[in-house]
């Protein structure tokens, strides 16, 4: 055991020492061409044709629409594998069967018949991890795999794959240095996941961004559809277990209650997303029941492990920890806090030194107390710069040596009636985890 142990560690940092990781070091790492993951796809003999997948793009809500849906088809009874990332603790949370993460051996095992690939082609980490985990779904012959992308679409190393249906969330500002400077240029990459004949599901129809999927659509024969022109969803209350609400499809309630155990109004996106999906797979013939759905929606994080979405950590103080980290995640976070009862709220936030922050503070409540520490990652914008940008905006805190000193800062200051939120970046959740 300890052999295996020490095998995955040195393997883990062989990888990171290895190859560029945009989480790590932003976008030096970004490859905007496809040549390297197709060539270690020949290399292993293609294992991207050997599995059914859907994909799913978008700026926000691609993680959670991808473990939902992940969710419902192992509750249908389908073995399922779901790729996404970044991870927040562990490597292999990127990878899972079934919930299930991939076994340390295999991690390593796989790395090793890469290593030739890694040595001549020189992926990023992201082509690495893409690979690893397509020959896994092959391997393990699973019925249907879920695959989220990384930042893009059209570029993004998932995009060899010839998926049953694509699925792309919404489209907000985000890595616009990389993806363009307007929506509609960031919609276009996006768009990019759109295949010849085969359906896709579009969640938010944006004034901006709905002419671009149209064109694209028409120009790849593509049935397109807007999840928020049939389905919508309205909370109507909180359960031990989650949330609860009533579903709406083209002004009729065809489900009251729904329960879903990702809390968070924000889910209601997602959630719209999740059932236009699941019916256009059924108009393909796919056999999924409503008890599939309710099942599956119920456990999303039992049965996927997902991890870092208004993730309750405590209470008394209420402690909640949410990856959002772009203009339109922490929007939707705010607002989300701003429905929650408290009487003081306290803010552990740390942010990458690559995102357009001036959007951001605009968002953030001024009447909060901040908490700012570096993220622990090259990428992590140091705590007293933060603080300083944060004062120009009104925003008053103290800036700690690090997330964890932050975090006890917070719940020393805190009364059992107030509210700590943990946000601005996945690192600020992957540190306090």
């Amino acid at each position: 055991m300890h052999q295996t142990e020490d095998e995955y560690a040195q393997t883990l940092q062989y990888l990171y020492d290895r190859l560029p990781m945009f989480q790590r070091v932003g976008s030096a790492a970004y490859r905007n061409d496809l040549n390297r993951i197709r060539a270690m796809a020949v290399h292993l003999g293609h294992p991207e044709k050997k599995f059914v997948s859907i994909h799913i793009a978008g700026t926000n809500g691609k993680g959670s629409v991808s473990h939902m849906l992940a969710s419902i088809f192992q509750a249908s009874g389908r073995k399922t594998g779901l790729y996404t990332s970044p991870h927040l603790k562990d490597f292999r949370e990127r990878i899972r069967m079934n919930g299930q993460m991939i076994s340390k051996e295999y991690v390593v095992e796989m790395s090793r018949r890469l290593r030739e690939d890694l040595e001549q082609l020189e992926p990023s980490f992201f082509e690495m991890t893409v690979a690893m985990a397509y020959q896994y779904f092959a391997d393990q012959m699973v019925d249907v795999a879920v695959v989220e992308t990384g930042l893009g679409g059209r570029l993004d190393a998932t995009n060899i794959i010839q998926p049953a249906i694509s699925v792309i969330t919404n489209i907000s500002w985000d890595h616009a240095d990389l993806l363009g400077p307007t929506l509609p240029d960031i919609a276009r990459e996006k768009a990019g996941i759109i295949k010849a004949d085969v359906p896709i599901v579009v969640g938010e129809f944006q004034e901006e961004t709905a002419p671009v999927f149209q064109q694209v659509a028409n120009e790849k024969r593509s049935l397109l559809q807007f999840a928020s022109h049939k389905f919508h969803l309205n909370g109507i209350g909180e359960h031990e277990d989650g949330t609860l609400w009533e579903v709406v499809r083209l002004g009729k309630i065809i489900e009251h209650p729904l329960l879903c155990d990702l809390r968070g109004h924000y889910q209601a996106k997602n959630l719209a997303t999740v059932l236009s999906t699941i019916e256009a797979l059924r108009g393909m013939g796919w056999e999924i029941s409503d008890d599939a759905v309710r099942e599956g929606l119920a456990q999303v994080q039992k049965s996927t492990g997902l991890m870092g979405r208004w993730m309750v950590l405590g209470h008394s103080p209420m402690v909640v920890a949410d990856t959002a980290h772009n203009e339109a995640g922490i929007k939707a976070v705010m607002e989300q806090v701003r429905r929650s009862e408290y009487q003081k709220l306290h803010i552990v936030w740390s942010m990458v030194s690559d995102k357009d922050r001036s959007r951001i503070w605009k968002l953030l409540p001024k009447n909060a107390s901040y908490y700012f520490a570096r993220a622990d990652v090259p990428r992590g914008l140091d705590a007293d710069l933060l603080r300083l940008e944060a004062e120009s905006e009104g925003l008053r805190g103290s800036s700690f040596a690090s997330l964890a000193q932050a975090l006890g800062a917070a719940q020393q200051a805190a009364d059992p009636e107030d509210f700590i939120l943990i946000s601005g970046s996945t690192f600020s959740v992957a540190g306090i985890l």
